[in-house]
């Protein structure tokens, strides 16, 4: 059976009463957040240059990275001995003449690809030094106390890789700073 329907006023629920709240305490205002970038303190970048088109190609890549980071740019040419075999017998010629006007035209054709190239986007300097050109670069580098050097590999393999060896391999495994390698541009097909 059901109940008839009354028209009584439906039943309240008991209320309980809650006691009052206290008044918030203001937050404490926030310091705004401030995002600082990475930064690699990059302010000098080494890149070592033998005229070649690897070697501008690695330059290509140097010029921006020092402008992104304010930093200055140091290119240096190593020109090695000139050591000529002799034929009767008195051992190896070295001709100091030859190896003297390497280093002029070396030091000129740095300065062309400054004024060229880089012209006022950044500081840059260069220098020509003599000897075997991984350990004159890595001295350059120490010397110049340098945040980077940008080299090029120049893509050897095989046999002559195993007969000249890299001059970037041997910079990247015995550099104390970091360093960037520029492979040679390969033609898309």
């Amino acid at each position: 059976m059901k109940r008839p329907r009354t028209s009584a006023k439906p039943r309240k629920r008991p209320v309980h009463a809650r006691p009052p709240r206290a008044p918030r305490a203001k937050a404490p205002a926030r310091k705004p957040v401030v995002v600082k970038e990475p930064s690699l303190g990059l302010r000098s970048i080494l890149v070592p240059i033998d005229f070649s088109v690897h070697s501008k190609n690695a330059l290509k890549y140097a010029i921006p990275l020092a402008e992104q980071f304010g930093a200055s740019l140091h290119l240096v040419f190593v020109v090695e001995p000139t050591v000529y075999p002799a034929d009767l017998g008195f051992g190896q010629v070295v001709l100091p003449g030859i190896e003297e006007e390497l280093r002029e035209k070396g030091a000129e054709e740095l300065q062309a690809l400054i004024d060229r190239e880089i012209g006022s986007r950044v500081h840059a300097t260069s220098i020509v030094r003599t000897g075997s050109p991984h350990q004159e670069i890595l001295s350059e580098a120490e010397e110049k106390n340098v945040d980077m050097i940008v080299v090029a590999t120049h893509g050897h393999s095989g046999v002559e890789h195993m007969l000249f060896g890299s001059t970037a391999d041997r910079i990247v495994r015995h550099a104390k700073c970091p360093v960037l390698t520029i492979r040679p541009e390969v033609e898309k097909g």
